[in-house]
């Protein structure tokens, strides 16, 4: 067993996108008082990673969209800052990319993936792992989809990704209730079909505490909300239909929620809404950390 174990969030590059794309066909009258839009209709997104340390290990789960991106790509999809944001993050905590032992992604989107590139420059645009050291695990799915992606979502993906993990002998594919032992953390995961084919969530155990990574079944508290998804979900009803089981799974474990895309909050708590008949986020906390998890 491990000596000691701390989780901690930490802020990627953030990005804005279309508010009304992100809550798909709920109407801005209704999704204006979660989260405010600018003038031009966006509504800031978060890119938040967990990190957990040991004796032994440093997980990192998500990366965001990262700085791999030319100015220009920068703009287009909207990424705020010009700097990779994570290894800032990572720096303020002590740690070097080259201590990162295991990156787990939930899907290979550039929002996710993007930061286990190195940060673009003029001098060399060739994709580079940051994470020189780390196994990096995905679903076997959806690392089959970046492959060959649908034009449904082929923008989503990151043109040569695919071929630089394979190349890299550091890929470790996984599927629906496969599980991960690294210490003292048990990680379960929870394949996901909603949003991209073949997501995986991760239920993480340590210490008597159990958290899920909701990577994009739910982004952000305002979509812990049963019927509200994004406009980029391929299947919004079978989506609904993985929230239901997944929230209620959370529930009945006493499981935090950890969210990598909302703008103000890393985590919360979920209770029932007896009247309402819906799951509410409560305890919700801006920062998450906890260090000395097992002693």
């Amino acid at each position: 067993m491990e000596k000691d174990i701390k989780m901690t969030d930490l802020p990627g590059n953030s990005m804005k996108l279309d508010g009304g794309a992100m809550f798909g066909n709920a109407p801005r009258i209704l999704w204006q008082k979660w989260i405010r839009p600018d003038e031009n209709n966006l509504i800031d997104i978060g890119a938040r990673s967990l990190l957990i340390e040991s004796d032994r290990y440093k997980i990192l789960f998500e990366t965001g969209p990262g700085a791999y991106m030319s100015s220009e790509m920068k703009k287009r999809f909207q990424i705020v800052q010009n700097d990779h944001v994570l290894l800032k993050s990572l720096e303020k905590h002590g740690v070097e990319p080259l201590d990162i032992t295991h990156v787990i992604i939930s899907h290979l989107h550039f929002d996710h993936a993007g930061g286990m590139l190195e940060q673009w420059s003029k001098k060399n645009k060739e994709l580079k792992l940051v994470f020189k050291n780390a196994c990096y695990i995905t679903g076997r799915l959806n690392f089959y989809r970046s492959c060959a992606p649908h034009l449904r979502d082929k923008a989503s993906f990151i043109p040569g990704l695919d071929s630089l993990l394979s190349k890299s002998g550091q890929l470790d594919l996984k599927d629906d209730s496969d599980t991960l032992e690294l210490g003292g953390v048990h990680i379960e995961f929870i394949e996901s079909h909603g949003h991209t084919p073949g997501m995986i969530l991760s239920h993480i155990k340590a210490g008597g505490i159990d958290i899920i990574f909701m990577g994009d079944l739910v982004p952000g508290t305002s979509w812990v909300n049963l019927p509200i998804t994004m406009g980029y979900d391929r299947n919004a009803e079978l989506l609904i239909d993985e929230k239901s089981r997944v929230l209620k799974r959370a529930f009945d474990n006493k499981a935090l929620l950890f969210y990598t895309h909302d703008p103000v909050y890393a985590v919360s708590k979920l209770d029932f809404d007896m009247e309402k008949q819906r799951y509410i986020p409560v305890d919700l906390k801006k920062e998450f950390c906890v260090p000395g998890v097992l002693r």
